[in-house]
């Protein structure tokens, strides 16, 4: 083996360097390193957000414990194949060869190469034979997104048998950790404030950081709402709309029909992307685009819309099979605009190019969504930024205004004494409300139709933007956005846009349409606790005037307009709240 100068990493690498950095690691990476020489640690955690340069960190580490002589081999685990070639091919360039083609049947390493990289899932089927090659050499363990250690009971086991005896481990992650209490091997867990053990990381580099240091690009959300129809296994015919307060049940089924490549929204969101891809083309003209899908099914669906819409085909990538690498390698080589990707292998996606998104998966963890919007964040030069259109969905409302949130892991009870007595009912509830009552959680249904409205844009955790329909002016001002800004310019300009439009609205006359800060995106828990205090006010009221409970509600709707309680919005309840209140005073 002969190893290159390690300090010859740039700080991008295996990827260009955004404008900016010299030819030396970034401050993130300089203090990262310098803690682990100080502390010359068995485990090391280093959290880092999706494009900081976790790998080039990785990768100095591994070259200068083989200078040292502290280590004689590597090994690598990554949660895809995609991302093992990956890892192979950046070691590649600095001198450590590593293997991506170890299979556990090998048994031993090929002649030549330095380390191997294998999956989470290759570890957990064979934990001995890799805890009998990390025992035959002193080695380092790197494990990339280690929270994927923790999927499942068996595999964190696997994982603490198969490289218990290494001699050092270096774990790496760029999102927030799990939703679940799963703990993550080698993790290091201590009380909260709260006395719930949370996990220690021994350097973090969060994405606020990195967009302050324009290492990474800042991210505009686009989110679309519209109205969904759809009819249910019981052949019952709902309609909603995407964005109300809904049962956990019926926000499911609707967003699963905003996604249907058969109805009207997916095709309004995709005609939409593509002419932001357009835009951005002006300034970053190899700019690429990527669709995440829910299955194979969706993402064939919108490979054909794709295709009717630009008359190109897009580059598809259904599955972690055998031709995803090349296939993702290949269209992150060229200049094609649109690659369509199942949700499976959006975290094993890794083009530096990419940079207009579509959310077109019903995942909504928060572990998920970082992933994801991770896959566009990597910046090249200064002023590249990202755009990812998605669902007018609360929790990834939610998600999208906590992009600069580090979250750290928590074990146990997540319960508080201010929670109240009711707050463990309350959770089963919810978990309840969430239970899976079909094959992908939605339920059996048939998507009917929808229709797609420009809902809000988001930036740096504000709101902008009026209600609009697809192709109209007001849609078009936040599309055409320049392809080329810095995240001041973006604020000042979104901020100037929605002003403009408001004041447009009101030389037009009548009401005048609230701001997407205004217009927030109210969940069945609000909706009911409105109703509860709707509730508690008719029960004063009848004591103090004697009318039934029934004449209130009745006189209420007369006022104030809207239907019935059962059916009534969050603005409906907060009119009729407010005019009850009134009354009482």
């Amino acid at each position: 083996m002969s190893l290159r100068n390690p300090a010859n990493l740039h700080p991008a690498f295996p990827d260009r360097s955004p404008y900016g950095t010299a030819e030396k690691l970034r401050a993130w990476q300089s203090e990262a390193l310098a803690a682990y020489q100080e502390r010359n640690p068995r485990d090391f955690l280093a959290v880092a957000t999706p494009g900081a340069g976790k790998t080039t960190f990785a990768l100095r580490v591994a070259s200068e414990l083989l200078h040292a002589k502290v280590i004689r081999a590597v090994t690598i685990v990554a949660p895809t194949e995609h991302l093992k070639t990956q890892w192979a091919a950046a070691a590649e360039r600095i001198g450590i060869r590593i293997d991506p083609e170890f299979r556990n049947a090998d048994g031993k390493t090929a002649r030549g190469f330095s380390g191997v990289a294998v999956t989470y899932a290759g570890v957990a089927a064979h934990p001995m034979l890799h805890r009998n090659r990390t025992e035959a050499r002193p080695t380092l363990v790197i494990l990339d997104e280690v929270h994927h250690a923790g999927d499942s009971r068996s595999w964190g086991e696997a994982i603490f048998e198969a490289f218990g005896p290494a001699t050092r481990r270096l774990s790496l992650t760029g999102t927030p950790f799990r939703s679940d209490v799963n703990p993550i091997p080698f993790v290091t867990y201590a009380p909260g404030p709260d006395g719930v053990p949370r996990s220690v990381a021994d350097h973090v580099y969060g994405y606020g950081e990195a967009l302050a240091d324009a290492v990474v690009r800042p991210v505009v959300f686009l989110a679309y709402a519209g109205q969904m129809r759809w009819r249910t296994r019981a052949g019952d015919e709902l309609a909603a709309t995407l964005g109300e307060p809904l049962t956990s049940d019926l926000t499911n089924q609707a967003w699963r029909t905003a996604l249907d490549a058969g109805g009207d929204w997916i095709p309004a969101v995709l005609r939409a992307a593509d002419q932001r891809l357009t835009e951005v083309r002006r300034h970053v003209p190899d700019a690429g685009a990527m669709v995440i899908a829910t299955d194979q099914n969706a993402a064939r669906a919108y490979a054909r819309l794709l295709h009717e819409l630009t008359g190109v085909k897009p580059t598809v990538v259904l599955s972690d099979d055998s031709g995803a690498s090349a296939r993702i390698g290949a269209f992150s080589d060229s200049e094609e605009r649109w690659l369509v990707a199942v949700r499976m292998v959006s975290e094993g996606v890794d083009i530096p190019r990419l940079a207009v998104g579509v959310y077109a998966t019903n995942a909504s963890t928060p572990l998920f969504f970082a992933q994801a919007v991770g896959r566009f964040v990597r910046a090249r030069r200064r002023g590249e930024i990202a755009s990812v259109f998605l669902p007018t969905v609360a929790p990834l409302l939610k998600h999208a205004a906590e992009m600069e949130v580090t979250r750290d892991h928590v074990l146990g009870d997540r319960l508080k004494p201010e929670d109240g007595p009711f707050a463990l009912e309350d959770e089963l509830l919810a978990a309840a409300n969430k239970a899976d009552d079909g094959p992908d959680g939605m339920g059996e249904f048939t998507a009917l139709g929808s229709v797609a409205t420009f809902d809000r844009v988001m930036f740096g955790g504000a709101e902008y933007g009026l209600p609009a329909e697809p192709g109209s002016r007001e849609e078009q001002d936040y599309i055409g956005l320049p392809g080329l800004l810095d995240a001041d310019q973006i604020r000042d300009l979104l901020s100037r846009r929605q002003a403009s439009q408001l004041r447009a609205a009101a030389r037009r006359g009548g009401p005048a349409p609230e701001p997407a800060a205004k217009r927030p995106v109210a969940t069945h828990a609000e909706r009911s606790a409105l109703r509860r205090e709707l509730q508690t006010l008719v029960g004063a009221y009848h004591h103090r005037s004697g009318a039934s409970h029934a004449a209130i509600h009745a006189e209420l709707r007369r006022e104030t307009g809207g239907p019935a309680v059962s059916q009534a919005g969050v603005d409906d309840l907060r009119r009729r709240i407010s005019a009850l209140r009134r009354r009482l005073a």
